[in-house]
């Protein structure tokens, strides 16, 4: 199946707009977890930590492998790599702005003191 990359980068971006999910993801970079150990220390119930699961699944961000009865959970980066390259174009525009309002403010303070003298 082929995924156009909007697609892609809109389930990223809706994964990661949750601070639960954030929070599952921030839990699995130190490594793998089994999905009852992923979803100890959160104040929620099981049933709803599958439920951010399934959408972290969905967005690619994690990935299940079943061994036995347990359900072992792993994170994917990629996707997150894909929205930090598609936000960098955003982050270019935004500091040539700013280093533009940075001129225009040194400026303006620049004539302010030249008219002090």
């Amino acid at each position: 199946m082929v995924e156009y990359p909007d697609v892609r980068l809109t389930r990223t971006f809706a994964a990661l707009a949750d601070p639960t999910r954030r929070a599952i993801l921030a839990r699995l970079r130190r490594g793998p977890l089994t999905v009852g150990a992923l979803a100890q220390p959160f104040p929620i119930s099981l049933n709803a930590v599958s439920k951010h699961l399934k959408q972290l699944e969905r967005a690619q961000l994690v990935r299940r492998e079943v061994k036995g009865r347990e359900h072992h959970l792993f994170l994917e980066a990629q996707p997150i790599g894909e929205a930090e390259e598609w936000t960098a174009g955003y982050r270019e525009f935004w500091e040539r702005r700013l280093d533009a309002l940075a001129r225009f403010v040194a400026d303006r303070r620049g004539r302010r003191a030249g008219k002090r003298r």
